[in-house]
């Protein structure tokens, strides 16, 4: 009774070393030693399955990296290894070198003869296959043996499930700091280089000649895109000293760079925004937007930006109205971009919302509505 206590502290022991390790990769490697070390043998392994008959991960234990190097190809999921994948029980041979299912070892690969392998398996779903052989007395495997490495692939199987679940957290995590990015650049840089663009194609259509103060400020323009390039990818801002609001947003009106046929008013409070600096320059991306599209596609000659933070209602409130040539709502809303999926999905990050209303030849009003008082 005292050896089997000792066994399973020994498996408990090895499996919790195993699910601290970094990343699934690790997990597996110290799976395969802890097999090794307990069992007594001079080679371990696990593989796990890639779902299309072959190997998506195979971890060794008991040879060099050296030695491993030497071996002519990896296991391909065939043999005794793929044996186990697919039958889904434990297999313990004496010899492995007459068994049918041994389709035969690579070149420079070690001598192997007794085997003892076993599905780690939970709930109908493998998780992986772990063998080990020769066991380092010379004796064959026994039925203590087998059930020390059944037990061992019980525990293993929550391991890497954990190890999975976490490499998967940390793939979707990237998604969403990719979505991030995406949604910065849009809402930021790309505007800024979308009014440049209207400044030198206003210029070739009114027939202007080019000169170098011309060239100058479009040069200090593309500067000024690529600092802000330079601070999306940083996740920093250039700002040294905090700005008000009004000045946040006369910033962001004048890195549109409007041509001289659109008048953009900002009416906004002389006073510090009420939020973070990083969750008041997200939520300024979404009038961003909205002055940038009123600009682009609203052939608009007004644009009136109204902000206030109302400390009784505790709201963020912007209001982006022009007087440009409208758009029929129900087509927009069948036919939501990505800008204005943006602007709506940025606004309930913030726990706020995006409402528009325009009409043909009347011109476009959009709202944003943030709470104050949250981030």
């Amino acid at each position: 009774m005292k050896d089997v206590l000792k066994q399973l502290k020994a498996i408990s022991t090895a499996v919790m070393y195993a699910a601290e390790a970094r990343d699934l990769e690790d997990v597996l490697e110290r799976i395969a030693d802890a097999a090794r070390e307990l069992i007594k043998t001079k080679y371990a392994a696990l593989g796990v399955p890639d779902g299309r008959g072959g190997l998506e991960y195979f971890k060794t234990s008991g040879m060099t990296d050296d030695e491993e190097a030497l071996i002519s190809h990896r296991p391909r999921g065939n043999g005794m290894i793929g044996a186990i994948m697919r039958e889904r029980k434990v297999i313990r041979l004496n010899d492995m070198t007459g068994d049918p299912r041994t389709s035969g070892f690579p070149a420079n690969h070690p001598e192997m003869n007794s085997f003892l392998g076993a599905p780690i398996i939970v709930a109908n779903h493998l998780y992986g296959m772990l063998y080990l052989t020769d066991k380092l007395n010379g004796d064959p495997f026994t039925e203590e043996d087998e059930t020390l490495v059944e037990t061992l692939a019980g525990y293993a199987a929550l391991a890497i499930a954990g190890a999975q679940l976490s490499q998967s957290k940390s793939q979707l995590n990237l998604l969403e700091e990719r979505e991030r990015i995406a949604m910065q650049l849009h809402d930021g840089v790309i505007q800024s280089l979308y009014g440049i663009g209207m400044q030198v194609d206003l210029m070739r259509r009114n027939g202007e000649t080019v000169e170098n103060h011309h060239l100058d400020g479009l040069v200090s323009n593309l500067n000024d895109v690529i600092e802000d390039i330079r601070s999306f990818i940083g996740n920093l801002r250039r700002r040294e000293t905090p700005l008000t609001v009004k000045e946040y947003f006369e910033h962001l009106r004048d890195r549109l760079h409007p041509p001289r046929s659109v008048d953009i008013q900002i009416e906004a409070p002389e006073t510090y925004p009420s939020f973070s600096p990083a969750a008041f320059e997200s939520i300024c991306l979404i009038a961003n937007e909205a002055m940038s599209n009123a600009i682009r596609h609203a052939d608009a000659s007004h644009i009136g930006v109204f902000v206030e933070q109302n400390s009784q209602r505790g709201t963020f409130e912007v209001v982006v109205a022009d007087n440009g040539r409208g758009f029929d709502m129900v087509s927009a809303d069948k036919g939501s971009g990505l800008g204005l999926r943006n602007m709506r999905q940025r606004a309930r990050l913030y726990g706020g919302s995006v409402n528009i209303e325009s009409q043909q030849d009347e011109g476009t009003t959009l709202k944003i509505n943030i709470p104050l008082g949250l981030y």
